[in-house]
């Protein structure tokens, strides 16, 4: 089942959603399917789900492991900033829970043409959305050494940013940086004597990953319009592995005046599933609901 991704908390992440065994609930970000699959089999048989991912390999994984659920299921491609427009698309005008999981697949991370990680050499893209103009390659190759530094810094809390991109700018200079392994060894060069720890490239593809696929603008465009699609006691879930993102959601949840915030605290991966699944030791699971009005409250 899991070829494509290994789902991060599933057992949570269906304990919190489903507050209506027959009701409307959306995946964000469906992914290979995995939570998906999970949301329909513990709901009843009138339960339908929407799922949408960016990435249209995702779509075409996740059709054919939630295929047996038939017309209960609809899948679309698109961003998740979009989802206002997509639940008028589909005549939904009200959901009882909707999840976002903003992780990147392991699929994407493990496949080298895909370019969102160094552990294998392929070529420098890293989009979502294989159709949008603007990859990895493209920014690293003709932003200023200033643009790369903020990126680096902002979206990647790299301490290392203006020394990295000084040496990505004289680096290209000789030859365009074409591929994730030459922009890992560039990063590598970047610290000299270094021992232990997250590899130094880490934070710099994260950095490039959000900002090539924009997603901490995206985020904050599908929060602000989803909660009025939302039944009252309905559940919103996000799972996010970058504190940019969970202060995101953090503030987004204390601030919005119809949501009650379910968990204080975020809920963390067991120790058990981080041995079996490494890629979910930075997820946090944050939980809120749609307030109830009180009786005799106008609508």
């Amino acid at each position: 089942m899991f070829h494509y991704h290994q789902p991060v908390m599933i057992a949570e992440v269906v304990q919190y959603l489903i507050t209506d065994p027959q009701g409307v609930y959306v995946d964000a970000t469906v992914g290979g399917g995995g939570h998906a699959k999970a949301i329909l089999e513990k709901a009843s048989p009138q339960a339908v789900l929407i799922g949408i991912d960016r990435d249209q390999e995702a779509i075409e994984t996740a059709s054919q492991v939630l295929a047996e659920f038939g017309t209960r299921v609809k899948l679309i491609q698109g961003s998740f900033s979009r989802i206002a427009e997509i639940l008028i698309q589909e005549k939904i005008k009200t959901i009882h829970g909707i999840l976002f999981d903003l992780g990147v697949s392991s699929r994407q991370l493990d496949a080298p043409e895909r370019g969102f990680s160094f552990s294998q050499d392929g070529p420098l893209d890293m989009r979502m959305d294989r159709t949008q103009k603007i990859d990895a390659c493209q920014v690293v190759n003709s932003f200023s050494e200033k643009e790369l530094a903020d990126i680096f810094f902002y979206y990647g809390e790299e301490r290392k940013s203006r020394k990295i991109a000084r040496s990505i700018v004289l680096a290209r200079q000789r030859k365009p940086i074409m591929t994730t392994g030459e922009l890992e060894k560039i990063i590598w060069d970047c610290h000299p004597g270094r021992r232990g720890g997250i590899h130094p490239a880490t934070r710099v593809f994260m950095a490039l990953r959000i900002y090539v696929n924009q997603e901490l603008d995206e985020l904050p465009k599908a929060l602000a319009s989803i909660v009025q699609y939302m039944k009252e006691g309905a559940r919103l879930v996000i799972l996010s592995y970058h504190s940019l993102e969970d202060r995101i959601v953090k503030n987004f949840f204390r601030n919005h005046d119809q949501l009650e915030v379910i968990t204080r605290k975020p809920i963390i991966p067991s120790q058990q599933e981080i041995q079996s699944n490494p890629r979910a030791r930075s997820a946090k699971m944050r939980v809120a609901q749609k307030l109830l009005r009180e009786e005799g409250t106008p609508a």
